[in-house]
């Protein structure tokens, strides 16, 4: 299953205030886990930056100057989301941007069933603090490099705190276990021509592949001492 792990930073709190989307960060992840694909886009907002969205994520309007509005990005996006569900911490908010924006550049909105994480860790943790930062503390992710909100930071850090709320590493055990199984079986394989080139070196290995065919080999001699037996009388 793919989903998109998606944040969003912006120049306020309400669109219809006039304020936009300067950050969106995406991050795609199949059955939960990561697959390094991610999408970055810094945006023009077209206006100031208040000095209190600047403290929040350290995005000056002098950085955003010489970069692309959104209706020249919105294409790469589109694209990079499709229609996945979109893994969002407090997902009302950037739902309510993405669509204003979308709006604004005469497209339709976002037919993405949102995801939101807040709820999810709400509902887990009853009364407990249920921000980004408190739920890397619970899960022991490190987020010492998150001195200012980035969109596809937040994105990286949702997404291991997405795989805890949804039950953890076990979520990746059958993929970990093929990798673990064809590693030692490769292990195995080695062992055993290492083995053949070395008649003196024991190994345990080997000999484990042999006893199915051993086994089989006295059963049968063993069916053959008995006499009369009854699979053999005729009905």
């Amino acid at each position: 299953m793919r989903e998109i792990v998606l944040d969003t930073e912006t120049t306020g709190f309400k669109p219809e205030e006039g304020h936009r989307i300067v950050e969106i960060g995406c991050l795609e992840v199949i059955q939960n886990i990561p697959t390094g694909k991610s999408l970055q886009l810094y945006i023009n907002p077209e206006r100031d930056m208040p000095e209190e969205a600047f403290k929040v994520h350290g995005i000056s309007s002098e950085f955003l100057s010489d970069k692309p509005v959104f209706t020249d990005v919105v294409d790469e996006f589109l694209d990079f989301v499709k229609e996945d569900p979109l893994v969002i911490h407090n997902a009302a908010f950037d739902m309510k941007f993405l669509n204003a924006e979308l709006e604004w550049a005469g497209r339709p909105k976002l037919v993405n069933k949102p995801i939101d994480t807040v709820l999810i860790a709400r509902e887990m943790f009853p009364g407990a603090p249920a921000n980004l930062d408190a739920l890397c503390r619970r899960f022991g992710i490190d987020n010492s490099s998150r001195t200012y909100h980035g969109a596809l930071l937040d994105c990286e850090l949702l997404a291991e705190v997405y795989l805890e709320l949804r039950g953890g590493r076990q979520h990746g055990f059958d993929l970990a276990s093929k990798k673990a199984i064809g590693a030692r079986s490769e292990k195995a394989r080695t062992v055993q021509l290492s083995s053949s080139n070395n008649p003196d070196k024991k190994a345990r290995e080997p000999r484990n592949f042999l006893i199915p065919e051993l086994e089989k080999l006295s059963h049968t001699e063993m069916l053959s001492k008995i006499k009369n037996p009854i699979w053999s009388v005729e009905d």
